[in-house]
């Protein structure tokens, strides 16, 4: 790839500290105070990523995902490259399913709606300046999370490493519910491409469009470990029913015509992490 990208993102982000390693082109790191150098193209990684800031600060979806974004924007007027705004499939809340990426979204929690928000407050600025955008909204990603991080983030990896210690897991459902699941490295390719192929002015899936049904992930991790951990079957929190939709995976044709293909299964990952 050629050119110059100019990643947004905040210190602990997972996915941006990994798209930036394999970046392999002139990168470089900003801050929502940084100037924008002429003639690069942005990859807006800032943004909280879970419901459940609501619980101790109010405030913290709305300042992260809207005025960090407009503080950007502001800057923007005169800007000649392109915006690739990296955005979450929780945009989506309850859809018939596969999601596409027409479809009327309807989210649910703070994260959620702010995070749709900040979509469409992008695209109005983009067509009232003239600027060109990209919004990329990636499905449940793994691997890679910080140990403090993973039983908000990244869900899967925790019960993995639950299971490694035989530790007794609860599970929603009992496991019988699926949903996107797309490795991190395949989602920092997945980015490149949209950047280097993809059309402009666009919404577009980041995922694996499977349904992969979460129980049998478990079991594979739990016979691949030889765990004698429990798996016991519980319902939903009152606020997980409120906020979050039951099963989700996309539609990714636009993905995939473009040139994706996905390079790691779940299953390798856990014979990797096991």
């Amino acid at each position: 790839m050629k050119g110059n990208l100019m990643i947004f993102s905040e210190r602990e982000d997972v996915l941006a500290n990994k798209f930036y390693e394999r970046c392999d082109q002139d990168c470089k790191k900003l801050s929502v105070e940084d100037s924008i150098p002429s003639g690069s193209d942005i990859v807006y990684f800032i943004g909280t990523s879970h419901n459940y800031n609501v619980f101790n600060d109010i405030h913290m979806d709305v300042n992260t995902n809207l005025k960090s974004l407009l503080g950007v924007l502001e800057n923007l007027k005169d800007f000649n490259g392109v915006f690739n705004f990296i955005s979450s499939w929780f945009v989506y809340g309850k859809v018939n399913l596969p999601a596409k990426e027409e479809y009327c979204c309807n989210p649910k929690g703070f994260f959620s709606i702010t995070k749709r928000a900040a979509e469409e407050l992008l695209i109005s600025y983009c067509e009232t300046f003239g600027i060109r955008y990209r919004i990329l909204r990636v499905s449940n990603v793994y691997g890679g999370s910080h140990a403090e991080d993973l039983k908000k983030h990244d869900a899967l990896q925790f019960l993995v490493n639950q299971l490694k210690e035989n530790i007794d897991i609860e599970l929603y459902h009992g496991g019988d519910f699926y949903r996107d699941y797309i490795h991190i490295d395949d989602v920092c390719k997945a980015i490149f491409l949209c950047i280097k192929k993809a059309s402009v002015n666009n919404i577009i899936n980041i995922g694996n469009g499977e349904k992969v049904i979460f129980k049998d992930i478990i079991n594979y991790a739990k016979k691949a470990l030889n765990s004698k951990s429990k798996i016991v079957a519980i319902e939903p929190v009152k606020f997980h029913k409120i906020v979050q939709v039951k099963d989700f995976y996309m539609d990714t044709s636009k993905l995939t015509k473009i040139g994706y293909s996905k390079r790691i299964s779940i299953e390798q990952w856990i014979k990797t992490i096991c």
